[in-house]
C-alpha cells in the first residue's frame, strides 16, 4: 500500500523499524497520529522511515510538548528538522500519493474548549489576555509554560473553521470522532464540510474500522501500529486497550490480529 498510518509512538521507534524491517514492500509514505514525544529531532528519530524512502508527514498530539518548548522543537522546528518540517499537516490539507489529506492535531483543553459546551477562546490572540486574569498566583514562567502548551496542543475553533472551507479526502486528527466514547462530534462534521470519506485518529491506542450511518468511515491506529489505508495491518506495536463499547450510529470492528 503506497501508505501507511502510525499510531502514537510515544518513543516506541523499535516497533516500527521492526515492522518496516518484516515488509515485502514498503509504503511510500508515512502519517505519523501524534503522540511522538521527540527527545530528539524528529529528522534523527525518524530515520527508519526516512532512510528507506519512506516520506514523513506527522500531526501532534497532546504530549509533544511534554518536555516543554525544547521537545516540541524537536518535532516542529524547521531548523532541527530539514527533512521532516515539511511534513506537518497541522492546519492544511496535502496531497499525498493522490490522496487529500487533512491534518488537525492536539486534544481539547478545558481553558480553550471543551465540546459541546462553546469555546472559551475562539483564536490564540486572546491567549494573552485571557492568561492575565490568572491573578497573582501564576508567575511569568507559569504563564509562559501554560501559554506554550495551550497554543500548541490545544484544539482551537480558528484552526477548525480554516479547514472547514477546504476540500479533503481524508481527515487525520490525534482525538477522536464521535465512533469513540471519549470522541466528539466536532471532528464528524468537519470531516464532512470538507468532503472527506474517511478520519484516521490515533490517542485512545485501539485498532478499528468504524461506520457510521452515511457511510463516513473512521480508522483507528494503536499505539505504534502500523496500519495501510484499507485497514490491514502492516505491523503491531504497543498492546492495544480493549476496544470500546459501540456508540448508537456506528458500526465498529476490531482490525486486530
Amino acid at each position: 500500500m503506497p501508505l501507511v498510518f502510525i499510531g502514537d509512538i510515544h518513543q516506541h521507534w523499535h516497533h516500527v523499524e521492526a515492522g518496516l524491517a518484516a515488509l515485502r514492500a514498503l509504503p511510500k509514505a508515512a502519517v505519523l497520529l501524534g503522540d511522538i514525544q521527540c527527545d530528539q529531532p524528529l529528522d534523527r528519530l525518524a530515520a527508519p522511515l526516512l532512510d528507506r524512502g519512506v516520506a514523513v508527514h506527522w500531526i501532534h498530539g497532546n504530549h509533544d510538548n511534554d518536555g516543554g518548548p525544547d521537545m516540541w522543537a524537536n518535532l516542529a522546528s524547521p531548523e532541527r528538522n530539514p527533512r521532516t518540517a515539511k511534513g506537518a499537516l497541522h492546519g492544511r490539507v496535502t496531497e499525498i500519493e493522490g490522496i487529500r489529506i487533512a491534518g488537525l492535531g492536539g486534544t481539547f483543553r478545558p481553558r480553550v474548549w471543551s465540546p459541546p459546551d462553546r469555546p472559551r477562546l475562539k483564536r490564540r490572540a486572546e491567549l494573552t489576555s485571557d492568561l492575565a486574569e490568572l491573578g497573582p498566583a501564576y508567575g511569568l514562567n507559569q504563564r509562559a509554560a501554560l501559554a506554550h502548551s495551550l497554543s500548541t496542543a490545544a484544539i482551537w475553533p480558528e484552526d477548525i473553521e480554516a479547514l472547514s472551507v477546504q476540500k479533503a479526502d481524508i481527515l487525520v486528527t490525534h482525538e477522536a470522532p464521535s465512533s469513540h466514547p471519549a470522541g466528539s462530534a466536532i471532528f464528524d462534521e468537519l470531516a464532512r464540510a470538507m468532503g472527506a470519506r474517511m478520519i484516521v485518529h490515533g490517542h485512545h491506542h485501539v485498532a478499528s474500522h468504524a461506520r457510521a450511518e452515511d457511510g463516513l468511515l473512521v480508522l483507528s491506529v494503536g499505539s505504534a501500529w502500523g496500519i495501510s489505508l484499507d485497514g490491514r495491518v502492516m505491523w503491531e506495536g504497543d498492546k492495544l486497550r480493549p476496544l470500546p463499547r459501540p456508540i448508537d450510529g456506528w458500526v465498529v470492528q476490531s482490525i486486530a490480529a
